[in-house]
């Protein structure tokens, strides 16, 4: 028979009567004192503490807020849910490989090449180099969504991979490979990755200034630009009945976009205004420049002879019509005044409401997404 232990002897009051021994309790993380002992600490929140960047509000107390707008967001954003899966794709395969040209072909797989590495680098920025620096709830709560969007537009871009049977090895290989891909998506590391460390000391005026541009870059230029005006060629062929089912891919992932460049400039000028920032022009001047010459080089590979509908030097003039849009939006000079609107339907893909057929499909309805008031 094993030993018995021994019980700890109680400990004995004044009275001789024994006393169940007191063990100390411990405390959970983040726990806020007891009641009495810091009322300081139990004060309520005051919205106007809080600050995109170095807020002094509780950042896990959603309410009141500050910036309503950023919920409004996030309300429009779960509004507008979907799927790749509700999405027809069966005439694509038989467009691709019997009705596309050669070209139209080499156009739309390099559309796709770029866009699978682009939208894993906009999760990964969104979701370690931004929200994390970001102390209010309402706008951690909102770039919380556009991290699930990212992926879903991931699973989008490969859904059309699978479907069409391409070999995912070369295509996702490609920004490795060809330099006018690589050529954005190393700009856009550069760009971003000079913020994606964290511990950064936001209470400096440079670190705040490469933060804000960066962010910029972001919204306005990878989002607002790179992404809005790169589905163009996949809708020019839609255009022509063809590759339908993916185009209609693009426009959701479009819509979402949308949203995720509104809300990144509505952000930056928030910035701007509550540190009183004043952005260099001539890093602003460089940023624009850069952007443009990976567009240009990117759109003269996709177009190595023009495609029906659509061409390089299209391509290149709606995207600084495009930026002088996204500028004007930030309250910036526009970087390439004169630009002409010269795909004036592609915003309609924007506009559009879905509406199908019973027999055709699951009847969906994209809500809202194109219903954004630019500030």
């Amino acid at each position: 028979m094993a030993p018995e232990t021994e019980a700890p002897a109680r400990p004995v009051t004044d009275s001789g009567k024994a006393t169940a021994p007191r063990t100390p309790p411990i405390p959970a993380a983040n726990a806020l004192p007891p009641l009495g002992e810091d009322p300081a600490a139990l004060a309520p929140i005051d919205p106007q503490d809080k600050r995109v960047v170095g807020g002094r509000a509780d950042i896990n107390q959603l309410a009141p807020f500050k910036y309503p707008w950023a919920w409004e967001y996030f309300l429009k954003a779960n509004r507008n849910h979907w799927t790749p899966l509700e999405i027809n794709m069966a005439q694509d395969v038989q467009d691709y490989h019997h009705r596309l040209t050669p070209a139209e072909r080499h156009v739309f797989e390099n559309v796709l090449a770029y866009l699978t590495t682009s939208d894993i680098l906009a999760m990964r920025n969104i979701g370690l180099a931004v929200m994390e620096k970001m102390t209010a709830p309402e706008l951690q709560i909102y770039q919380a969504r556009q991290v699930y969007e990212e992926s879903l537009h991931t699973w989008t871009y490969q859904h059309c991979i699978e479907t069409l049977n391409l070999d995912q090895r070369e295509i996702y290989n490609r920004y490795r490979v060809v330099p006018e891909i690589h050529g954005k998506i190393a700009l856009s590391n550069r760009r971003l990755n000079a913020v994606l460390r964290s511990g950064l000391d936001m209470g400096n005026r440079d670190t705040l200034h490469e933060f804000a541009l960066s962010y910029l870059f972001f919204a306005g230029i990878f989002e607002g630009c790179w992404f809005y005006n790169g589905f163009t060629p996949i809708f020019a062929l839609q255009r022509r009945g063809l590759m339908k089912g993916t185009a209609e891919q693009l426009q959701y992932i479009m819509r979402d976009e949308v949203l995720h460049c509104g809300f990144g400039i509505r952000v930056v000028r928030q910035l701007i205004q509550e540190e009183d920032l004043q952005l260099d022009p001539a890093a602003l001047r460089l940023l624009w420049d850069e952007a443009e010459a990976a567009e240009s080089a990117y759109a003269g590979y996709l177009f190595q002879e023009p495609m029906l509908g659509y061409s390089a030097d299209l391509h290149r003039e709606q995207f600084r019509f495009i930026a002088n849009r996204r500028a004007r939006q930030l309250g910036l000079e526009e970087p390439f005044p004169g630009a002409a609107n010269v795909v004036p339907w592609l915003d309609e893909q924007v506009n559009l409401r879905k509406e199908k057929n019973f027999f055709e499909t699951r009847v969906t309805e994209y809500q809202t997404g194109g219903a954004l008031n630019w500030e």
